[in-house]
């Protein structure tokens, strides 16, 4: 590949780099120039992230070509999940809010969920009516989901303050077990749960951009820019932390709003993948892609959190409010409900939806 070619693509992760070199000489300042100036330079790295991680999941979403799912799905959820919790962890490092990964763990299942999931199925449905999916995988992501959820956020507000450290190392081995589990049925002898064969006729007229992209660029690139791309966003999340704390300092903002940005910053480019995916008539990807970064986000954020808290000594208030954990139950039957016969249609995505924008209600509400 030319170097020219090579530095059009990446234009977006150049421009990330030389926001960081911005944010490192001008940091003081900002601060300084009050809260105004510092929201508003928060935003600006807020899109600059966004910006920089579509080519971290543009690159993942090549090598997904290389290797077929659903290695493909697999390698864009941990891609999306490595960005939040390196995010995640500098968040914390900069704002003392025990809650924080409470919510962004809840933030981000409510946008994968309801908000990708239900966007996809309603613009997939208004266009192609009802979409195919392999329903195996639909069952076995919900139940992993429910268990995850329910062990690591629903018990531990029955766990008692003085014995915190013995359950949070207990809920370390059991989300490891769960993924070490689903890992091997991914891509061992059920990988055929996650997968559906697509009649050649609905899939010859569809846009093959990154497919042709997987069979132009090498892997080693790929993987090479994946890398340099989770670590400019993490220089980056560290100064929009800064900016963010201080242009929300005393406005009364709602306390979720952090956790709200970290879930949407993550998921942003499985937005777009989805949604592409869903238009062109492709629900087993948006099925992977929503349901498979709900349990990733899970699964493996907290028992790296909780190690974190373990190796600090200072608990993270990981037990759901009851607004939550109502929504998530609602979220979970239905999705249960919905995602049970192998066909998505336009009312599902909208059921969906509708539950996203309560959610996003009562986030502004301050629940």
């Amino acid at each position: 590949m030319k170097a020219s070619r090579l530095l059009s693509q990446e234009k977006f992760l150049l421009f990330a780099i030389g926001a960081v070199i911005a944010g490192y000489l001008a940091e003081h300042a900002i601060l300084e120039a009050g809260q105004t100036v510092s929201l508003l330079a928060a935003a600006a790295f807020i899109v600059t992230i966004i910006l920089a991680s579509t080519r971290v999941a543009h690159h993942a979403e090549v090598l997904a070509h290389k290797v077929g799912d659903p290695y493909g799905t697999m390698i864009l959820t941990l891609s999306a999940v490595a960005v939040e919790v390196l995010i995640l962890a500098i968040m914390m490092g900069n704002a003392a809010s025990p809650t924080l990964v409470r919510d962004t763990i809840y933030s981000a299942v409510m946008l994968d969920i309801n908000g990708i999931l239900g966007l996809a199925a309603l613009l997939g449905g208004l266009r192609h009516g009802e979409q195919a999916y392999n329903d195996d995988s639909s069952r076995t992501y919900s139940v992993m989901i429910l268990t995850a959820m329910g062990i690591s956020m629903v018990v531990p507000e029955f766990i008692p303050e003085a014995r915190w450290h013995l359950y949070s190392a207990f809920t370390i081995g059991a989300m490891i077990a769960l993924y070490a589990l689903f890992l091997r049925m991914q891509v061992g002898t059920h990988s055929y749960f996650f997968s559906y064969s697509y009649p050649r006729a609905k899939t010859a007229s569809n846009p093959a951009t990154p497919q042709e992209e997987a069979e132009e660029e090498p892997a080693a690139l790929s993987i090479a820019i994946i890398l340099l791309g989770v670590l400019v966003i993490g220089f980056l999340a560290e100064f929009m932390s800064a900016f963010l704390g201080t242009g929300l300092e005393g406005t009364g903002a709602p306390p979720a709003l952090m956790a709200v940005v970290v879930a949407t910053i993550s998921a942003a480019p499985e937005i777009l993948t989805a949604l592409r995916a869903a238009l062109r008539n492709r629900m087993q990807s948006v099925v992977n892609i929503a349901m498979g970064a709900s349990l990733s986000t899970v699964i493996l954020t907290v028992p790296v959190m909780e190690s974190i808290a373990l190796y600090t000594g200072q608990p993270f208030n990981m037990a759901m409010t009851p607004v939550q954990t109502v929504m998530v139950g609602i979220t979970l039957i239905v999705a249960a409900i919905n995602l049970n016969d192998g066909q998505t249609n336009a009312i599902e995505g909208m059921t969906h939806f509708v539950l996203f924008a309560t959610f996003l209600m009562l986030t502004m509400l301050g629940l």
